[in-house]
Formats: structure tokens, sequence, C-alpha cells
């Protein structure tokens, strides 16, 4: 079966929940997706929003706080964030790839498997018994035991404490992150041999990013061509196929279970999974490629209607409002200037400030 951009885009929209979506909580939402990347704490709980107009940004914190929703590194050398239900298992496929990923700057910084032990070692005597302590902290007990860990060093052994499954991210503390101890959270958390894995996370993919490669699969997941398509073939019974640019793309025949209405414009996060989902954005670009004269990405925001990316954005939030930048590549209809200013207004809601729009570009 062939497919045209509009397709694509139209299915990934109800893969992706932006369509409108039956679950109820951000930690559902999470689940759907398997991961979705959270280098950018703020932006990404907007882009579970998104999808879950009902919630604010606090009730997600709330979910976040409780433990159900944790903040991680896996897949990819990035946080994500990952249920405390599936953690266990996406660790033990994903890590290894990331800490071959790492190796190189291990090298670079003078980390090897006798410093990460130690630190290991302090990390679990200082976290014990539940205790949540930042970055900062913890460097202080490194400090002590004669570990200098400042700067991308100790990002490092942060993050490879976090792909030993020693810790994740414990509760925030005013607008600082903390560390806990992962085994003392996850209690419930799912185990799975490699194979099993696997066909978990290709379903997840294709449930919640299809259609899709399996080049795009391999950059999501950070996992070899070879093992995305064993992944495949071990879902091959639930998978259909549909053939774009001469290129098979898989998705979850539940995916056309969809509203026939496509969504209007929409704020998407920096990150959001709708463009980090994949390698090849092609089939959400075309309006932008089709657009005369050529614009280049102002912002990393991206403001895309029915599917397609037709501008990008930026906010500033302070105390008593949201300050808003946009650009487009081409000048709102009249449909569209009215989708534009709801959005806006949901925006508001969400983070319960008012919303400025202080200056656009272009």
């Amino acid at each position: 079966m062939h497919s045209t951009s509009a397709d694509m885009t139209k299915q990934r929209l109800i893969a992706q929940q932006l369509s409108g979506t039956s679950l109820n909580t951000a930690t559902e939402m999470v689940r759907w997706f398997g991961a979705v990347q959270a280098q950018e704490y703020a932006q990404t709980k907007w882009g579970i929003g998104l999808r879950l107009p009902h919630l604010s940004d606090a009730s997600i914190e709330n979910e976040i706080m409780k433990g159900a929703i944790l903040r991680t590194h896996l897949l990819r050398p990035t946080w994500h964030f990952v249920t405390a239900e599936d953690i266990s298992w996406l660790l033990k496929l994903t890590a290894p790839r990331v800490e071959a990923i790492n190796a190189f700057m291990y090298r670079k910084l003078e980390l090897d498997t006798a410093i990460f032990n130690k630190c290991n070692r302090i990390i679990l005597k200082i976290l014990n018994d539940g205790k949540h302590l930042t970055r900062d902290e913890i460097n202080t007990a490194f400090k002590k035991n004669k570990i200098e860990a400042n700067g991308l060093r100790l990002s490092y052994i942060m993050m490879h404490a976090e792909l030993e499954g020693v810790v994740c991210s414990g509760k925030r503390r005013g607008n600082q992150f903390t560390y806990t101890l992962l085994e003392e959270i996850i209690d419930k958390s799912k185990t799975f041999n490699k194979e099993e894995a696997l066909a978990e996370l290709a379903k997840r993919y294709f449930q919640s990013r299809g259609p899709a490669t399996v080049r795009d699969f391999a950059t999501w997941s950070g996992l070899t061509i070879k093992e995305c398509l064993k992944a495949i073939e071990m879902q091959r019974s639930n998978l259909e196929k549909l053939v774009f640019e001469n290129n098979d793309h898989y998705f979850l025949p539940a995916q056309k279970q969809a509203k026939k209405t496509m969504p209007g414009i929409q704020l998407l996060p920096i990150y959001d999974e709708y463009i980090m989902g994949y390698k090849d954005r092609s089939a959400i670009l075309e309006f932008k490629n089709t657009s005369a004269p050529a614009h280049p990405f102002y912002f990393d925001c991206m403001i895309i209607d029915k599917g397609q990316i037709i501008g990008t954005w930026k906010r500033t939030i302070g105390q008593k409002q949201v300050e808003l930048y946009y650009h487009l590549f081409k000048p709102f209809t009249q449909r569209q200037e009215k989708a534009f200013n709801n959005s806006i207004k949901r925006f508001g809601k969400f983070n319960k400030l008012q919303v400025a729009v202080i200056t656009k570009q272009g």
C-alpha cells in the first residue's frame, strides 16, 4: 500500500495522541510512548499536557513527585521520562548501547571501572533509606572521598550510575533536581529477557509513532539496525506496512481507529516526540519545503497545523505571565489565526499564567 505525506501525518497524529486520546493520566501517556525525551523538563511536561488537555503542569508534576514517572538516561545519551513500571527492562535493553557511545568521553575524562565502582559505593551509602540529594550534595560526598568530579566529569559519573540502575530522579526540591536510589522505588517494575524486551519496545514504538521505518526505530531507540529488524520480525503478525517514498513504514492497525477530523494549530515543545521520534522527517516538512521564499527555523519549538510544520515559537515564563514569540513560514489564514489564539489560551491555562504575544519574527 503506497501512501502520501497527508496519509503519513494523519496516522502519526493519531499514534502520537495529538488528534485525541482515551488516556487520562500522564503516566498512561508516558507508558504509551515507552519513553519520552525529557532533557527540557518543563517543556516535556507541556508535551504531555498538549496531548491531555484536562491536565495542568501542576497535576503532571504531582505524578512525577509520587514516583510514577521517572527521569533518567536510557535509549540514547539523553534524559527521558519513563514509568517506574518500565524503567528496569528499558535500562537492561538500552543501557549497553549508551555506555558504548559514552566510552570515548569516559576515556577522555579519565573515568574507569574503579572510579565508577567507588562512586557508586558512595552513592549507595549517602542515598540509603530513601534519601533524595542534589547533584551538588552528592559531589560534596565525592570530594570528601578525594574524587574530583566537576563539570562534565560529574555529569558522566551520574549518568553511568543511572545506566547501571543505581539511581534515578528523586523528588524535586523547589526547582532543584535530586537523585534517589532506583531499587527503593521500583518494587513492581516489569522484567523481560532481551527478546521479550525487544518485542515490547517495537510494540511501544510503532503503536505511538507509526508509520515509521526501521531506521526511524533505530535512531529513536539507539539500538542497531540488526536488533531493530529482529524486533520488527517478532512483531510481524501485529504490524501492517505501507510504502512512502519507496521506504517500508510499519504501524499497528489500531491506529486506523481514529478521529476523521485533523487537529488544528498545535504548539509543540522542543524535542517533542512528533519530531524526535523519526530519522526521516520529510513527511512533516512538506509545507515548509514548498514555502517561498525559503525560511530558516528561527526558534526550536514547532508550530504544526494538520500535522505539517508551519512555523516555530519560543516562550519566556515569568512570575505573572508567559511571553510568547513566533515565526511563520507563511501568514496565517483566518482559520489558522483563530486556532492559534485558542492554542495560546490552552498553553496559558496549562501554566496557569496569562500569555502575552510580544512579537513575531518574519
